[in-house]
């Protein structure tokens, strides 16, 4: 079997249900952003589940709010950021998949980031966007600008290295013989 064989979901064969409505919303995401929407990749063309829009990341807030306030579009749920190490440069991708509670359709937004750059915060349209940007920055290293509270979250706060880059050493062990002191600005 094909990655780009449709299989039945909970909510029937997507493409088929919502080919056309994608179509229309990635042309109106073109229109109204212009050169800011970098790529396009949609079902079946790739080997995707859901259209794949690549955004500039001086616009991605931008390209956020319209898709989750627009009615035509109402994606108001962000299910999840995270980000993939391409070995290349720009090196690295932030994904955010969006979800529309009203309609079940999905999306996938990618902002292309150099090692070191940063990308703006989405915290100010979702608050679930401080955690999910935390566990980026903690695994992959990519900083978001305007966050209110970027530190680790996942790994010990003396941790060196991110362990979902590529390049981190398989076998990067690191032993703390002693507990880490407990913050107390955390208890409160």
């Amino acid at each position: 079997m094909d990655i780009r064989t449709p299989i039945p979901t909970n909510y029937g064969d997507w493409i088929t249900k919502w080919g056309e409505t994608w179509k229309s919303q990635v042309a109106t995401l073109q229109q109204k952003f212009g050169d800011r929407i970098e790529e396009v990749r949609m079902p079946p063309d790739y080997p995707t589940d859901v259209p794949i829009v690549y955004v500039k990341k001086e616009a991605i807030i931008d390209v956020l709010s319209f898709m989750k306030t627009d009615p035509s579009f109402d994606y108001n749920f962000l299910s999840d950021i995270t980000a993939t190490d391409e070995e290349a440069e720009p090196r690295f991708e932030v994904v955010y998949n969006l979800f529309s509670n009203a309609k079940l359709w999905r999306i996938r937004l990618k902002v292309r980031v150099r090692d070191g750059e940063e990308v703006p915060t989405a915290t100010g349209l979702w608050k679930a966007a401080n955690w999910v940007e935390r566990e980026v920055y903690d695994m992959f290293g990519v900083k978001f600008s305007g966050h209110p509270d970027l530190r680790r979250i996942l790994m010990d706060y003396r941790w060196v290295g991110h362990p979902l880059r590529k390049d981190y050493p398989l076998r990067g062990y690191q032993i703390f013989p002693d507990a880490a002191p407990v913050f107390k600005d955390l208890l409160e």
